[in-house]
């Protein structure tokens, strides 16, 4: 049976928090702009300095995603992306740089794909994982069950809604680490990640020692700054889109300006003994 890379990506986790800094995750659609074009994107952003990638399996009613995003699925849906094009994805992706690839969905299209065949599929491309933002925890135990036969992580979205009891719920079933959603609302770049980020991460790891990333709002050095000074990972995603839209087509501005992206939060994540 095929594992997949959880280990990979708890080793690039212990790593970063080695090395006294946070992770970088970048975020990226399969599909976007093409699959060819999505994995030389995700290619561009590791090669700027990212350590981890979520993949997103684009969706036609992305509740949790802004406008940016949905802009990117849209193009991805219309070109056609399969589930079949999310796996190719990872598997090359991961092939091309060993690094850790997640699996970024909602719940419907794996539950219309098959759970077992999902899972499966996913472990043989080599990911990582799978961060699953509408699943409830306590109708996920078939999805837990099969990932964790497979070697898969189970991330978990936590917000700054979640009490006490639900975060220590939350943290008993995932694995991997968790994703702090920083603030209530949907993805997308803003001019403050706020304290609500700190508070939640503080709160969440009270109840586990699993690693816990944030995401939602990070757009540049300075925030992505922000956030590792308390969080163990930065999730950056709407701010790599927009720079493969602003680059209109061009290809080889739009992978330079992710990787040149990358570059600038990978300094970020690094600069947090600046801070006390």
């Amino acid at each position: 049976m095929t594992t997949g890379n959880i280990q990979l990506l708890g080793d690039t986790l212990d790593r970063a928090k080695a090395e006294d800094r946070a992770a970088l995750i970048a975020y990226l659609p399969a599909g976007f702009p093409t699959v060819d074009g999505g994995i030389k994107a995700i290619r561009a952003a590791f090669d700027g300095g990212a350590d981890i990638v979520e993949v997103g399996l684009p969706h036609s009613d992305p509740v949790l995603d802004g406008p940016v995003i949905q802009t990117a699925d849209d193009i991805a849906l219309r070109g056609g992306v399969r589930i079949a094009d999310v796996m190719r994805t990872v598997k090359e992706a991961h092939e091309a740089t060993g690094k850790p690839v997640l699996v970024m969905t909602y719940w419907n299209p794996i539950d219309r794909y098959g759970v077992e065949r999902f899972v499966r599929e996913l472990a043989e491309a080599g990911g990582a994982g799978c961060i699953l933002p509408d699943l409830p925890v306590q109708e996920s135990a078939l999805w837990r069950e099969h990932a964790e036969r497979h070697g898969l992580a189970t991330v978990f979205v936590v917000a700054p809604s979640s009490q006490d009891e639900r975060l220590a719920t939350i943290t008993a079933a995932g694995s991997g680490f968790v994703y702090a959603a920083s603030l209530m609302g949907v993805t997308g770049t803003r001019a403050s990640v706020g304290e609500q980020a700190a508070e939640l991460v503080r709160r969440t790891r009270v109840t586990s020692k699993i690693p816990v990333c944030v995401g939602l709002g990070v757009s540049n050095a300075d925030q992505a700054r922000e956030v590792a000074s308390f969080a163990d990972g930065v999730i950056v995603g709407s701010a790599f889109v927009q720079r493969i839209l602003d680059a209109d087509g061009d290809e080889a501005a739009g992978l330079a300006a992710v990787k040149e992206l990358a570059a600038e939060l990978a300094e970020g994540v690094r600069r947090t003994s600046e801070q006390s």
